[in-house]
């Protein structure tokens, strides 16, 4: 009975959240009544507890981790600053004399706000609001409309800087050193966000380039589910359009090149660069006339609850993780991955699946923080390069929350569509953009490079 007692305790956990309680609460709370009762029957050391304190103390000494509100408190203030508002009007202007523009717009428009806010329930409810009752005005099919909608929101997961990145690299540069350890290396090699944040540039452009291509084939084979905005609609206005252009793409565009630039020139880490996006979006809400002293106060709110939820999760899969491990459950889990058949390829198959699942029930801070940690120095100790499998475990999250029936994207999206988009137009709308997700996953996973080359090329000064 002892040894599957890991694997009950991660079972009651999923079953609790299930039922509606609060992850933070339900990761320590469960983990600590198993622990008792693992006390009671001579089945757990309690010992294991006594590291909890050391652990806290370097959740909060951690200088990564600053990262987060910093850009939650940049991606709130683009949020409230209007700069989705104005540049899906400019976008849907640039592009409208096509079929698909609109659609295409959308995409480039949700890729921006992905590189800019990198918070993707944000994102998602953005775009829905602003985008889908124009996109269905102009008799888009409701499944495209809001297909576009869900998967140019997801992008939010995988460009940076997202903050999945960001807790990833930190999770994973803890699991790398790990596992260098276990394989007798005392000088370990480091993995950082900086790192993260390069491999996934190049895999996160191609989704984009990719839903566009799918988007200009709708419009060659179904012209009429993507038709071109009225000559009349895109003139509209006394400012010519590409003045329009400049003056509205110029200012987020050199937001995001401050904070990736800063990082990829080596002039600053993710945390410096995350301060600058700060200061940034500020002046860039001041400058769009949105920055007073009532919407500071609402951002900074904002930010306050989003940080403290994330780290209250962070304490909370603490426990969990060291109650797991107190029963054995990296162990079991280190014997049945490299038990699997098909060696390495049939272990990353195997916990990819899994998260996939997981990734329906669990958002992906839950994941990164009880997951991660747990599986992340197995594999890394199979010799899979940790910014690849950053980036893998990135796409698989976004892919799972695009997918029906428990897809948190779509589930976004159901909130704010209007009472005339169905369920069933968001899931026919998804299934397209899905493909490509897995289609980019074993693109990916058959070339590695698409990840590793660039943070190379960036580190190695070649």
């Amino acid at each position: 009975m002892a040894d599957y007692l890991p694997l009950l305790m991660f079972l009651v956990v999923c079953l609790v959240l299930l039922l509606g309680y609060p992850v933070a609460f339900s990761l320590a709370g469960t983990a600590l009544a198993f622990a008792w009762l693992g006390d009671i029957g001579g089945y757990f050391d309690g010992a294991f507890l006594e590291a909890l304190p050391n652990r806290l103390y370097g959740i909060m000494t951690n200088e990564t981790l600053i990262a987060v509100p910093l850009f939650v408190f940049m991606g709130v203030t683009l949020e409230r600053s209007r700069v989705a508002e104005n540049l899906l009007d400019t976008m849907a202007s640039l592009f409208g004399p096509v079929r698909g523009g609109l659609g295409i717009s959308v995409t480039l428009v949700g890729m921006l706000m992905a590189a800019s806010t990198g918070i993707i329930g944000a994102t998602v409810v953005t775009m829905g609001l602003l985008s889908l009752p124009t996109m269905l005005r102009r008799n888009y099919d409701p499944g495209v409309a809001t297909g576009t909608i869900c998967a140019s929101g997801t992008l939010g997961q995988i460009i940076p800087p997202s903050i999945i990145l960001v807790l990833l690299g930190d999770v994973l540069s803890a699991a790398y050193q790990q596992a260098q350890l276990d394989m007798g290396s005392f000088a370990p090699d480091t993995v950082s966000v900086g790192d993260l944040f390069v491999g996934a540039l190049i895999p996160g452009l191609m989704l984009v380039v990719f839903y566009i291509l799918y988007l200009i084939l709708v419009a060659r084979f179904k012209p009429d589910a993507v038709p071109a905005i009225p000559k009349e609609e895109r003139e509209a206005g006394d400012v010519p359009l590409w003045l329009r252009v400049v003056k509205v793409l110029l200012p987020p565009l050199m937001l995001i090149v401050a904070v990736l630039g800063s990082i990829l020139g080596g002039l600053a880490t993710p945390t410096e660069a995350a301060s600058v996006g700060a200061v940034g979006a500020l002046l860039l809400a001041a400058s769009q006339r949105q920055l007073n002293l009532q919407t500071l106060g609402s951002i900074v709110r904002s930010t306050t609850l989003v940080t403290c939820m994330v780290f209250l999760i962070f304490i909370g899969a603490s426990v969990f993780s060291l109650v797991f491990r107190g029963f054995g459950g990296d162990e079991m889990v280190s014997d049945l991955l490299t038990d699997l058949p098909g060696g390495v390829f049939g272990a990353v198959l195997v916990v990819m699946l899994v998260m996939f699942l997981l990734g329906f029930i669990l958002d992906f801070i839950e994941i990164t923080f009880v997951v991660v940690p747990i599986v992340g120095p197995i594999l890394l100790a199979m010799g899979l390069d940790p910014v690849w499998l950053g980036v893998m475990i990135a796409l698989n999250l976004q892919t799972s929350f695009l997918t029906p029936p428990f897809g948190f994207a779509l589930f976004y999206l159901r909130g704010v569509a209007p009472a005339g988009v169905t369920t069933l137009d968001i899931y026919r709308g998804v299934m397209p953009f899905i493909v490509i997700q897995l289609l980019m996953l074993g693109l990916l996973a058959w070339q590695p490079e698409l990840a590793t080359w660039l943070p190379d090329l960036v580190y190695s000064g070649s």
